[in-house]
């Protein structure tokens, strides 16, 4: 295969909402370029882009996929993304190595909901976009309300390259950077390339002046020359386009029919000359600091940026040859580890087809086969160069269960397949609670936990439970009490013997040191499920030996490990240990520990005891004029609302949310918006449950 240098190679992202035609444009793109000799179907199963099982059993893109075409001496790296926002961690690592995005857009539903959720999240990228407005020619299409819906979701930089016309009866696209109207036979294909019809001219006359006024405003000279001349020649439209997509101030719109094969080709070769490569894109920041330019005569940097297991090849290592050119057999550095990896084979990869090649050179696409000691987000590099690549942040999950197999037998091979299901996908979070004595995994949403659930049938053979984790509560006192417990045991020969006398009290940051206690020694334990526990010594005339005193707190912290109201972690809390008795014989570390426990417990249950909850921050984003929905439903989840902040059309509100009430909040929320809401939570604090639900909890354990 020929080798691209690094002005000749695009990586571009094909984003937009589920149905929209991502998948079919991609295949197209491939078949026009002559790459493939039939074009598959997402209908038929057998495009190149949606090749995993599940993704043609469901017929919609869970993956992103590689794939790459060739066209006109450039080569274009295409990555098909998912349209579902459960999937977002697959548009999140594609984002991380695009120079450009292609949203496409559904001629028959312009903007639509998953549009705009998707927009929302890539605009933080800040990557130059171009829009394909696709299914030109189906008889529901409306390309001017699909126009408007853009200006509508990005605002008013977008601007007409072409808009659709029917000219006796045959799909025609008039071009208004090229002046030129292309007419497609009814199968698509190579179009007729005609004059623009004499009706069309004073429309195709404006549309180019604004598109001339445009690209002269994202350059100075361009502008001078414009003023000289009153216009621009294409050459010079062409590089203020470009600078306007830099700048993320121009966005064109293309029309298309990737089923049908219309303005493929075209929009293939505005792709070539004029969207951005990774060499015209600003350099990026390392880690360590430095600027990591796009130069094929650069040390060497790989950034691995998705990992895929597949049956019959094991772990695929996708990366992006940031800097410098990779060979076969050339050995790299982890930065991570420092581990040394040999890059044995080199692959292109268009889904699951695989071209060996010797070498890629910088701002290309590859992937290999079995690195030993690499993940997705890790960067590759010559040894020495001092080069990491920032890693992607992933978006948190939104959704927690606790999982189990079915077959008890069956829970080594379970945790053994959610690793692995991990390391695909760093969206997903496996985490074994010791509180909960329960493992817990965290995803998107209901979607995405159904894939993980299918994957787990199909592909490892388990059958898994999913349900509702148990909430973590804490314990803790409200007043203080004073008690004291004698532990005696006597069986013949030594026997037990321990007496303790405490007052505990609640413990907050910055309180002073208890009144009337003749303090010897203080102890402050930070606990490993948060909050402390203070443990003073106060004993006076030796009641107690000083080597018995651990014991005493050891007692303590295995009651505080399982509270007595629930069973939950206790926390802050302060024990003033300031009396007991002790025996020469019988008197040891068991029976101090006893005494200890049993006196916490009894001192903890007078001292007004309190379940806490945990609380999550809970970032909602709405449309304006669905709010009132949204509120109602976050005041029945017991929520406080902190803030609400306007974002075009859309409102964002922060509230405090107690953990309880999130069950299937992301189910409800997709409901009440139709879809367009979203949200992100994280755990905030614990707070004092109302006395009802302490009750209701407090009876179902006892």
């Amino acid at each position: 295969m020929k080798i691209y240098d690094d002005k000749h190679i695009k990586n571009v992202a094909f984003v937009g909402a589920n149905k929209s035609g991502k998948t079919t444009l991609a295949e197209t793109m491939l078949f026009e370029a002559g790459l493939l000799k039939r074009r598959g179907s997402v209908e038929n199963k057998n495009t190149v882009s949606d090749y995993h099982e599940i993704e043609q059993e469901r017929e919609t893109s869970i993956y992103s996929t590689p794939l790459h075409t060739e066209w006109r001496n450039y080569k274009i790296n295409i990555i098909d993304t998912p349209g579902l926002d459960d999937f977002i961690g697959e548009i999140a690592s594609t984002m991380r190595v695009a120079d450009s995005v292609v949203m496409v857009i559904n001629a028959q539903q312009g903007a639509e909901v998953g549009t705009e959720i998707i927009w929302n999240y890539i605009d933080r990228f800040s990557l130059p976009t171009l829009f394909a407005v696709n299914q030109i020619d189906h008889p529901n299409a409306d390309f001017d309300e699909s126009f408007k819906s853009i200006v509508d979701l990005v605002g008013k930089n977008v601007i007409k390259i072409q808009y659709p016309l029917v000219v006796d009866g045959a799909q025609c696209i008039v071009d208004v950077l090229k002046m030129k109207m292309y007419k497609f036979g009814p199968n698509g294909g190579k179009p007729e390339k005609l004059e623009i019809p004499e009706d069309q001219k004073e429309l195709a006359n404006k549309l180019q002046n604004e598109l001339v006024e445009k690209a002269a405003e994202n350059d100075e000279d361009l502008m001078e020359l414009y003023f000289d001349k009153g216009t621009l020649n294409e050459d010079e439209m062409r590089e203020g386009i470009k600078k306007g997509m830099l700048n993320n101030e121009l966005y064109p719109v293309f029309c298309i029919s990737a089923l049908n094969d219309m303005g493929t080709g075209r929009m293939m070769g505005f792709i070539d000359n004029v969207t951005p490569s990774s060499a015209d894109l600003k350099p990026e920041q390392t880690v360590e600091g430095n600027e990591l330019v796009c130069q094929a005569d650069a040390p060497t940097s790989l950034f691995i940026f998705k990992t895929l297991y597949e049956p019959n090849l094991g772990q695929i290592s996708f990366f992006k040859v940031k800097s410098g050119e990779i060979k076969q057999n050339d050995k790299l550095e982890n930065s991570r580890n420092s581990e040394i990896e040999s890059v044995n084979q080199l692959f292109i990869m268009d889904g699951k087809n695989r071209e060996p090649v010797e070498k890629l050179t910088a701002g290309d696409i590859g992937a290999t086969l079995k690195l030993k000691y690499t993940e997705t987000n890790d960067t590759l590099r010559t040894k020495g160069s001092e080069i990491t690549v920032k890693p992607i942040n992933f978006p948190s999950p939104r959704i927690h269960k606790s999982v189990g197999a079915q077959d008890k037998n069956e829970e080594e091979k379970l945790n053994e397949a959610l690793k692995k299901i991990k390391s695909q996908d760093p969206t997903v979070e496996i985490k074994y609670s010791k509180e909960l004595k329960q493992l817990i995994l965290s995803c998107q949403g209901e979607l995405h936990l159904a894939t993980i659930d299918w994957i787990l049938k199909k592909e490892y053979g388990i059958k898994a439970n999913f349900e509702q984790p148990k909430v973590v509560y804490r314990e803790t006192i409200q007043r203080s009490a004073t008690t004291s417990y004698k532990h005696k045991k006597q069986s013949g020969g030594s026997g037990q013997f321990g007496e303790v006398h405490i007052k505990i009290e609640p413990y907050f940051e910055g309180m002073p040191e208890p009144d009337g206690f003749n303090i010897r020694g203080k102890e402050e334990i930070e606990l490993d499920w948060g909050g402390k526990l203070i443990f003073y010594n106060c004993i006076v005339g030796g009641a107690i030996d000083t080597r018995y005193l651990p014991a005493v707190l050891k007692g303590i912290l295995e009651v505080m490990e399982e509270g007595p109201l629930t069973g939950s972690y206790a926390r802050d809390i302060r024990v003033m240990l300031f009396d007991g008795k002790m025996h020469s014989v019988d008197s040891n570390d068991i029976s101090f520990k006893i005494a200890g426990a049993h006196a916490f417990k009894d001192a903890f249950l007078n001292a007004k005891p309190k379940l806490l909850e945990p609380i999550n921050e809970i970032t909602v984003k709405v449309p304006e004029e669905m709010l009132g929905n949204v509120m109602t439903d976050l005041q029945g989840r017991r929520s406080i609302i902190l803030g609400m902040d306007s974002d075009g059309k859309y409102q964002t509100i922060k509230a405090k949310t107690p953990l309880a009430e999130m069950y299937k909040y992301s189910t409800t929320l997709r409901s009440i918006t139709q879809g367009r809401g979203s949200f992100t939570t994280k755990f905030s604090n614990f707070e004092l449950v109302p006395n009802n639900i302490q009750q209701e909890l407090t009876k179902a354990i006892s």
